[in-house]
């Protein structure tokens, strides 16, 4: 059963096609890379599931329910949370702060409203720290929890953004490039960390330019380039497609 579709999805900034007649599923339970070199146009596909651009055409469906055109608000309360491509942390709040913070998606408890103490916010709060403690030790990220965001590692940032994103219970974590800056040992963890979360119950919707490093994890590999799916399938047949091979190595390749 598909828990995404994206059926004949198309963006137009002006006179140049970013994104034309894009076709996929993701089925529950699953991870699917969304992968492509630089420019390929992976992020503004992102972007138009998530509900950050409207398509020029073209739909997403998620649940059985139409999403296309939604704000990104109302679609993460439907439960599809994505990351963000550049870390999206409050680097003056604390790891657990942060948290929390995603937590409040998913409560439907605003921070002004628990700031009021009512006694309802106040169980809500509670019951958003406890989730929050529980993803910190999960994400590895317990020992931090009273830091500031901004003083962490960059990997431990980006673990940040995806336990911020997890308190908001998803049943689809869109993540937006999360192996962007880190080094081997970084990627490695946050691979086994998505493992991990699929584990967990939950689908994933990964899109990366680390093309090797994400197939390892992934059921079924899309692959953009210029805007356009050139394969999809299995890793192990993505990886040996002649046309995959030319956009990201060069035709002389």
């Amino acid at each position: 059963m598909a828990l995404l579709l994206v059926k004949d999805l198309t963006k137009r900034f002006g006179g140049l096609v970013a994104v034309m007649k894009l076709d996929f599923e993701v089925k529950q339970g699953e991870i699917l890379g969304l992968i492509g070199p630089n420019g390929a146009g992976k992020t503004t596909v992102f972007n138009m599931i998530a509900g950050t651009f409207n398509p020029t055409y073209g739909e997403v469906v998620f649940a059985g329910t139409k999403i296309t055109g939604l704000k990104s608000s109302k679609i993460a309360a439907l439960g599809a949370v994505r990351t963000f491509q550049l870390t999206n942390v409050f680097g003056d709040m604390s790891v657990l702060e942060n948290v929390i913070i995603g937590g409040h998606v998913q409560s439907g408890v605003s921070l002004w409203r628990s700031m009021l103490g009512t006694t309802k916010a106040r169980k809500l709060e509670k019951e958003c720290e406890t989730d929050a403690i529980k993803l910190m030790k999960f994400m590895g990220l317990y020992a931090q929890r009273d830091m500031l965001a901004k003083n962490l590692p960059h990997g431990q940032q980006r673990r940040l953004e995806v336990a911020i994103a997890m308190a908001a219970k998803p049943s689809l974590l869109l993540l937006d490039e999360p192996l962007q800056g880190m080094n081997h040992e970084e990627v490695k963890t946050m691979l086994e960390k998505i493992a991990e979360i699929r584990g967990e119950g939950k689908t994933v919707l990964l899109v990366e330019h680390n093309m090797r490093a994400v197939t390892s994890i992934c059921d079924k590999v899309v692959v953009l380039n210029f805007g356009k799916k050139i394969a999809e399938g299995l890793p192990e047949e993505v990886m040996k497609n002649e046309l995959v091979i030319e956009a990201y190595l060069g035709v002389e390749e």
